[in-house]
């Protein structure tokens, strides 16, 4: 099987310089810090997440609400009814 143009899976062979073949080191930045540093970079890793969310409007937010919550009572109606049925049809068989 042929690897697609611009693979990053194996580089050719004469892209790859000779001072790449240096000894590198197991773990990389992380094995310098301490569970503490580690824990705080992913709690500012997550708020910097979390500024890049697009939050809803209060427009938006009671919009969305209102069509789940017509859609939930829709579908609880039609499970209903489709119990009902199977309900009466069962007795019906089954006497």
């Amino acid at each position: 099987m042929t690897d697609a143009v611009g693979s990053i899976d194996m580089p050719d062979a004469q892209d790859e310089a000779p001072e790449s073949k240096k000894k590198t080191r197991k773990g990389g930045k992380r094995a310098k810090k301490g569970p503490l540093k580690r824990l705080a970079l992913f709690y500012r890793q997550i708020v910097a997440e979390l500024r890049k969310v697009v939050w809803p409007t209060r427009n938006q937010l009671t919009t969305y609400t209102t069509v789940v919550i017509i859609f939930v009572v829709i579908m609880i109606g039609l499970v209903t009814v489709i119990d009902y049925g199977l309900d009466h049809a069962a007795k019906y068989v089954f006497g």
